[in-house]
Formats: C-alpha cells, sequence, structure tokens
C-alpha cells in the first residue's frame, strides 16, 4: 500500500495529504488585507465604496477589546464594560480567470453578531448568532481574471446591549476562507467518518457523503477513500457504488473500509487518522476533501457512568468561555494550547463549551491533545435572560443553527455530547418547553446519530424537569451544581444516564463524584477566569477560574491537582479568610463569594510582626511534613476526605518548606520565601524558540536580591522589544484593572505581569525586555523560525 512520510498527528497528517495529490478544490485563505471601520456606513456594501480611510487589519479582529473599560458602555459588567456597535470590514480580491466556469464560496467560522455580507453590492444574508459558522456561495455575483476586482463587505452589529451574559467580542473574530470547486462537488460538511465496530483486531470505518451538482445536465459520479493511519501509512481504502447525481440535485453516498489493529484515539494516546474523500467522474476527480477523525468508542452508562474504549473513566471537566483574555474573542490557538496544557496538568480530561459554539480550531487541539468536549450550543431559548440576547432570534434560527454546528463538529474524537442548553428558562413551562427540546433533539440525532444529548438543567425540582418528563427525553441527564438531587434522581429511576453539568469546586462536590458510579463527571465553574459576569464596577472578569486570565495557575487548582492528578504534589498557602460557604444556586453574588480571594502564596503577610497565619497545604501524597527554617511543625496523613492539611504557624520569616512523602521517600516539595526589597526584573518566555504563526507569552516577575518574587502589586513595568516580532497585548492577574490591553506597559499584581508576543515572518531574533524605575532591567530571547 501507499505510504505518506510519517508526520505528527492532525493538521500537519493534513496538510501531507492535501500536497500528495493536486486538490480538486481550491481552499484560499482570505484573512489577510481587510479594511476596518469602527461606525455604522451606510452605503459601504457597494463595490465602488471609498474606504481608503478605513483602517487595514488583518483577521481575525475583535475591536471591542481595543476599547477602554468604561462605567458608560451598554455592555455593562455582562460584557465587561467595554464597547459595542457598528462594525465595517472590506475585502478586495480577484479571482483566477481559469476558475470561470466553477462554483465560488465565502466560509466564516464566526462574525459576532448580527452579520450581513455583501459582494460586489448583491446582498449574500444575514446571520444573527455571532457563534456559528456559515457560508455563503459568490458564484453568479463576481468577475473572473485580472481586470474584474470584486468587492466583499460584511457589517457586524453588536449595538443591541445588553446582549451576552459575559463578553462576547465584536467583528469578524474568527477565520475567513474563500473555496473554489467544480459545479459538481460534495457538499459543505456533508462528510462524516464514523466507526460503527471497533476491536482489537479490526475497525469498520464508514464514510457517508453528499454530491451536489450545480451543472445542468445529470452527471454519473462515484466516490473514494482512502484511510490514513497516524502514521502517514494508507491502511485501507474503498469505493462506493457508482451513482447518478441529477442536474439541480444531490445524491447520498456511503462505504465502508476495514482497518486493521486501529490505534485508538484516548486521553494520553489521541491517534487521529484521515480520510482523504474524492468524488471521481470519468477517471478525472471532481472534488475532494481531507477528514481528520478518530476511532474510539465512547458510551455513557446509567450504572457505571462514562466509558471510554473499554475503561470506565470521570468526566473531569471544566467550562470554558471562548475569550483568551487580553487577546480578547480573536484567540490565536497558541494562547488555547498553553491554557490546556495548564489544565491537563491539573488532571482535567474534559472540556465544556459554554455556553456556545466554539472556533473549529480549538476542537482540532482538543482532538491532538486528547480532551474530550461537550459541544454546547444556547444559553437560552425564548425566554430572555438579556434583553437582546439569542431569545430573538431562537424561533427562526436554533434548529438551523444547531444543523450546522453539528454537521461542521461531528468529525471531531474529542466531541463526546452535545448539550441543548444552559439553565434555560422556558423549562418552567413544561408543554413549550418539552415541544422545543423535542425538536432540538431531532436535529442532533437526524445529523448525528452516533452522540448522545444532554441539557444543563437548573433548578429542576422547582420547575418539575423530572416530574413532568421533561429530563427524561435527555439522552444523558445533565444538572448544574445541586449534587445530590442529581444522584437522588438517578436513585429513583437507576435507567437514567446522570452527568454534572456545571459544578463548584468544594471537596464535598468531588467526593459525590468519586464515591457514586452513576455519576459520570463533572464540569467545574470555571477552568480560566472570564471576561464579563461582573455584576459592580470595577470588577470586569469572573474570577472563578483554576487559572487567571493569563493562564497562570490557581490556588484553587492545586486544590484541584491535589485531587484529580495522579503525579504526586505538594502546594502550600496562606489562607487569611475562611472558604466562602457553598451555594445551592448560581448567580451574580454566588459568583462574588466564591470567588472572593481568600489565599495567597507567598511567605510575605503585610506587617511581617509576629502572628499566627493559616497555611493550607494541598497534596495527593500520603503524608506531609512541614517546615518552619527547617524545623518541623509535624506531619499530617492524606485521608479519605480530600480536604487540605492545615497548620496554625507563628509567623517568622525565612523559609516554609512542604515535604510530600509516599512510603517514607520525598516525592514532591513546595518552598516559600519571605521577599525582601524589590531589586529586579526576571523575564520568563514559554518557549524559547517559536514558528511565525505563534504566540509567545512573556511573564515579568519583580524579585528581590536573592530571587525571590516580591508580592503586591503597583510596580510599572515597560516592554520593550527588537527583532521580529511585535507586542500584541499586556495584561495581569487583576480582575479589576482598568489598563488598556492593548498597551506596551502594565502595573504588576503580586508580582507579576504579562507580554504578549506576536512573531513576525522569517527568521531571527526577538529580544524582549522589561524596565522598570529603581529596578534592574529584565531581558530574554525568542529564537523565530526554529523548533517549537
Amino acid at each position: 500500500m501507499k505510504r505518506i512520510p510519517a508526520l505528527l498527528a492532525g493538521s500537519a497528517l493534513l496538510c501531507l495529504l492535501a500536497a500528495h495529490a493536486a486538490p480538486a478544490r481550491n481552499t484560499i485563505p482570505f484573512d489577510s488585507g481587510w479594511r476596518f471601520l469602527k461606525a455604522d456606513a451606510p452605503g459601504a456594501q457597494a463595490a465602488a465604496f471609498d474606504d481608503a480611510s478605513w483602517r487595514p487589519v488583518d483577521l481575525p479582529h475583535d475591536w471591542s477589546i481595543e476599547g477602554s473599560f468604561d462605567q458608560n458602555n451598554p455592555t455593562r459588567g455582562s460584557g465587561a464594560w467595554l464597547p459595542s456597535g457598528v462594525g465595517w470590514y472590506r475585502k478586495r480580491f480577484v479571482l483566477a480567470e481559469a476558475d470561470s466556469a466553477r462554483r465560488v464560496f465565502l466560509e466564516f467560522d464566526g462574525v459576532m453578531a448580527n452579520s450581513e455580507v455583501w459582494v460586489n453590492g448583491f446582498s449574500l444574508g444575514k446571520r444573527p448568532y455571532g457563534y456559528v459558522s456559515f457560508r455563503y456561495e459568490l458564484t453568479g455575483h463576481v468577475g473572473f481574471g485580472a481586470g474584474h476586482a470584486n468587492v466583499v463587505a460584511v457589517r457586524a452589529d453588536t449595538s443591541a446591549q445588553p446582549a451576552s451574559r459575559w463578553y462576547s467580542g465584536a467583528g469578524i473574530y474568527r477565520h475567513v476562507r474563500l473555496i473554489v470547486a467544480g459545479a459538481v462537488h460534495l457538499d459543505q460538511w456533508a462528510t462524516f467518518v464514523t466507526t460503527p465496530k471497533i476491536s482489537e483486531g479490526q475497525a469498520t470505518v464508514r464514510v457517508e457523503t453528499n454530491a451536489v451538482n450545480q451543472s445542468a445536465a445529470p452527471r454519473e459520479v462515484v466516490v473514494e477513500a482512502s484511510v490514513y493511519a497516524p502514521s502517514g501509512k494508507e491502511v485501507g481504502k474503498g469505493t462506493a457504488t457508482l451513482q447518478t447525481v441529477p442536474a439541480g440535485g444531490s445524491t447520498a453516498f456511503t462505504l465502508e473500509i476495514p482497518v486493521r489493529s486501529p490505534a485508538l484515539w484516548d486521553l494520553d494516546r489521541p491517534q487521529l487518522y484521515a480520510a482523504m474523500v474524492r468524488l471521481r467522474s470519468g477517471g478525472a476527480t471532481l472534488d475532494d476533501e481531507a477528514v481528520p477523525f478518530g476511532i474510539r468508542d465512547a458510551h455513557f452508562d446509567a450504572a457505571t457512568g462514562f466509558w471510554l474504549n473499554g475503561r470506565n473513566i470521570k468526566l473531569k471537566g471544566v467550562c470554558l468561555h471562548h475569550d483568551g483574555g487580553a487577546m480578547g474573542a480573536a484567540v490565536p490557538l497558541g494562547v488555547w494550547e498553553l491554557r490546556l496544557k495548564a489544565l491537563r496538568s491539573l488532571g482535567v480530561n474534559a472540556i465544556r463549551t459554554a455556553h456556545n459554539p466554539v472556533a473549529p480550531e480549538f476542537l482540532e487541539l482538543c482532538d491532538r491533545m486528547g480532551f474530550l468536549v461537550m459541544d454546547e450550543l444556547f444559553d437560552c431559548w425564548t425566554v430572555a435572560k438579556n434583553p437582546y440576547d439569542y431569545h430573538l432570534y431562537f424561533r427562526e434560527w436554533s434548529k438551523i443553527d444547531a444543523r450546522d454546528t453539528v454537521r461542521r463538529d461531528r468529525n471531531h474524537p474529542s466531541v463526546i455530547l452535545y448539550s441543548a442548553g444552559n439553565e434555560i428558562h422556558d423549562t418552567p413551562n413544561a408543554e413549550l418547553a418539552k415541544g422545543i427540546l423535542a425538536g432540538l433533539i431531532e436535529v442532533f440525532h437526524a445529523n448525528d446519530p452516533t452522540r448522545p444529548v444532554t441539557q444543563a438543567l437548573l433548578r429542576p425540582n422547582q420547575s418539575h424537569d423530572y416530574d413532568d418528563g421533561l429530563a427524561d427525553m435527555l439522552d444523558v441527564v445533565g444538572q448544574n451544581y445541586r449534587e445530590t438531587e442529581i444522584l437522588a434522581a438517578h436513585a429513583a429511576k437507576p435507567t437514567r444516564k446522570i452527568l454534572g453539568t456545571e459544578n463548584h469546586g468544594e471537596a464535598i462536590t468531588w467526593r459525590l463524584l468519586r464515591d457514586n458510579p452513576p455519576y459520570a463527571g463533572q464540569f467545574l465553574w470555571s477552568g480560566i477566569d472570564y471576561l464579563g459576569e461582573s455584576r459592580s464596577w470595577p470588577a470586569n472578569t469572573a474570577g472563578s477560574g483554576l487559572l487567571d486570565r493569563t493562564g497562570a495557575i490557581k490556588p484553587s487548582g492545586y486544590e484541584r491537582q491535589s485531587w484529580w492528578s495522579e503525579k504526586p504534589m505538594v502546594y502550600m498557602v496562606r489562607r487569611v479568610a475562611p472558604p466562602p460557604a457553598p451555594v445551592t444556586d448560581p448567580g451574580y453574588e454566588a459568583v462574588a463569594r466564591r470567588t472572593a480571594r481568600t489565599t495567597y502564596t507567598d511567605w510575605t503577610p503585610a506587617g511581617q510582626s509576629p502572628h499566627e497565619e493559616t497555611v493550607e497545604v494541598y497534596s495527593n501524597c500520603e503524608e506531609v511534613e512541614l517546615f518552619l527554617n527547617l524545623q518541623s511543625l509535624g506531619a499530617k496523613a492524606l485521608t479519605a476526605d480530600p480536604s487540605p492539611r492545615v497548620w496554625k504557624v507563628q509567623y517568622a520569616p525565612g523559609l516554609l518548606s512542604a515535604q510530600g512523602r509516599n512510603k517514607g521517600v520525598v516525592v514532591a516539595m513546595h518552598l516559600l520565601r519571605t521577599a525582601a526589597a524589590p531589586a529586579r526584573i526576571v523575564l520568563t518566555a514559554d518557549r524559547s524558540s517559536t514558528g511565525p504563526d505563534a504566540v509567545v507569552f512573556v511573564r515579568a516577575t519583580v524579585v528581590d536580591k536573592d530571587g525571590v518574587r516580591v508580592p503586591g502589586s503597583g510596580t510599572r513595568i515597560a516592554f520593550e522589544t527588537s527583532g521580529p516580532g511585535t507586542i500584541v497585548a499586556v495584561d495581569n492577574a487583576d480582575n479589576s484593572s482598568q489598563e488598556p490591553f492593548q498597551a506596551t506597559g502594565r502595573n504588576t499584581f503580586d508580582g507579576q505581569c504579562l507580554a504578549i508576543l506576536r512573531p513576525a515572518s522569517g527568521k531571527g531574533t526577538i529580544t524582549v525586555k522589561a524596565r522598570a524605575e529603581g529596578l534592574e532591567t529584565g531581558s530574554t530571547q525568542i529564537e523565530v523560525g526554529g523548533n517549537q
């Protein structure tokens, strides 16, 4: 059989497949060379409109994150007090004369929000929901050849506020591409690859697709498919039955391909295959596409929870909103990669896309990294949570948006179930809610019969979701908070498959999951601090994450690591106030309570006069011993209750250390030292070399003469760069800071702040320096064009 040289699985394999044979379709990146205006511009859809004064931008682009925090912005705290309004984008492009007989499509991964798209003044359509992907056909409205400059215009409108309950961003904040294909081609998102039969010796790969004939005559065609292993080797191929596609019609094709000794997609070995699907007629290839997929068995069981490839595992999940902190909604994939690596180190194995479809490359990243995903669509149905949210469009658009999202996402092995909504306020009206849910479930199952559907139910005992049958319409019953209630619902009806779709981080919540086999998993609120959902000025960020806004691990993350990770660990904090009491119902007040700062990761308390400190130690080790200035303060053993081990310590400056031991051997250690006066800045980059398409996080830390971090905030850091790279954003972990993200300076918070760099094309060395008055300058270098 043919072999393609071995590569890393995923996108690299697909790039190689694309280069292996001349593609019948041409997919052209369409992100560069746009012009942007942050205002309404009547008539800007016309091809002849003068946009010379507009600002040049490349996509993805979120213009809201560029703005200033303002208490008078209509987004209010829901949208992080950042601006909203109308934004226009225009781009000129030329199509090759050779493509004049072909079909041309423009595909958007997401436009926030209420978008309308024109080409050469012709309106292609509107799309209100800013999170969905969509495409329009340009054929018949564009010219070809050097003498025909075409113009695409996009108007995006977020002016009606408040809309989203969290920061949504604004503009064309995801990728765009142009697709040129023949008149007879594979339909958008039509190819569906499944593995209905899996054994150790062989898997059956089923390929389903749909051919569209936009020509004036019927066409006799066949679909061929080749399967490539993660190594790049072709491991199977097949051909569907020859069929005739009528003029102006479409025809479905199905074929099955056996694959011997399949390499399974799993959490620790996310093996990715690819199917190269070709539409052929008379020996010629009319269209083709490469589709990545994974061979894996995932299912829920009412008695034992979730199973993956024959292993019973708990879903240790987190909920994530779509913003990237200082990057806003236009998040480079490298930002997500760093964040997911940090979450993985804590034991997280699953992501809930709260509460909307994510960018397709986020799911591709989860495929490559081995995360499981709950793919969620809606935060509301017909009853509003905010005056201008999706409820205005739900009846007209929800089934279309659900269909398109499922068809786009159904080949991702990371996706294990869909969610039809979050804390839906329609549910007290049982008949209304059941009718809507039945329609959504029908759409999910019709477009992907292989995955179950859940919903994040809230307060079921008040809305009678169990009694009136709504919960039992779901394949998997999901519930936010109230963990004892969902366990009681399972006890009352043991055939129910149950899942925590949103949960707090208290120890009792983890014990309820750990100790009850039917409980398949939980998704903590939240994995990362996110912009918006702030009740009062000046807070602009919800602080419930295991990671802060810059991607650094918070104390709550290390506590979770002590419960979820198998790697030996120990971590100390100073507790300055009792942890907030668990809350039964979520809400702004609950968010404020559970995110109040009560722990500090230093041994430099204010004042430093003799006093008692509460030292809390998170560890999964059998025994932890605490030392102050090398004097033992005693050892504490691990108990079945996963709560932290606590010491009352008379403060003395110096060295506080914790040793974690298993079977008497030290396997983990954590040290805290008292800081002296600030002396210098230390810069730490997340990587020493990078490619031109990545981002680099450079953290600045204020330290004393011995290199100990000096906590506290207020030191103003000025960043500067030389070489092939620029600073695109700065940040710190202060969720109430009103400093702009797009700057070259930032105040420290707890002694630290962050600069995010974007390398330029080519090769070279980026030198980054950080200066502050009275401190020794910090410096670091990153090689561009080297190994990442």
